[in-house]
């Protein structure tokens, strides 16, 4: 991986983060936990570069998302879903998913992601907010994604280093 000036980077994100989905990964107190995304977005908030992520509470990973200061995306190739579906599919809690899907991880500057993405936004938690259902303006959002009454909370981080093969 190399680090990339964010002032020529060229990405697409409909199809990066929606179609070819990303490992989400909060870390602190010494440890790590990635899941599966993919939805999010890439941004200028607050005149910082910017990712935004959704986590549900009850993911292993929020726990991580709410105590770590920096966080990661690997944005990967479609070609690896089947083994990134173990990150969605399992809990980090009952078991190691890197070793039972077979991807390995790296570090920068302290931060945890996964060596096999293509592109990685390597991310300082700015902001950290629970989507409320009364804040639909679509009630088809809280009927199709949210019908049994959980929520998601969205960080927003910024960018401080892009790493792309």
């Amino acid at each position: 991986m190399k680090s990339v000036d964010i002032n020529s980077f060229d990405f697409a994100p409909f199809k990066e983060i929606g179609d070819n989905w990303g490992l989400l990964t909060g870390q602190a107190d010494g440890k790590f936990n990635s899941m599966t995304v993919s939805w999010g977005g890439v941004g200028v908030i607050w005149n910082k570069p910017s990712v935004f992520v959704f986590v549900r509470p009850q993911r292993y990973t929020y726990e991580f998302m709410e105590k770590g200061e920096y966080f990661s995306l690997s944005l990967m190739n479609q070609e690896l879903h089947p083994k990134m579906t173990v990150f969605g599919k399992k809990s980090g809690r009952d078991c190691d998913k890197y070793a039972e899907s077979g991807l390995t991880t790296a570090d920068f500057n302290g931060v945890t992601y996964c060596n096999e993405a293509e592109t990685v936004f390597i991310c300082r938690k700015r902001c950290a907010s629970d989507l409320e259902h009364t804040s639909f303006t679509d009630s088809a959002i809280k009927d199709t994604f949210y019908s049994s009454g959980d929520k998601h909370r969205m960080y927003i981080g910024e960018i401080t280093a892009i790493l792309k093969k």
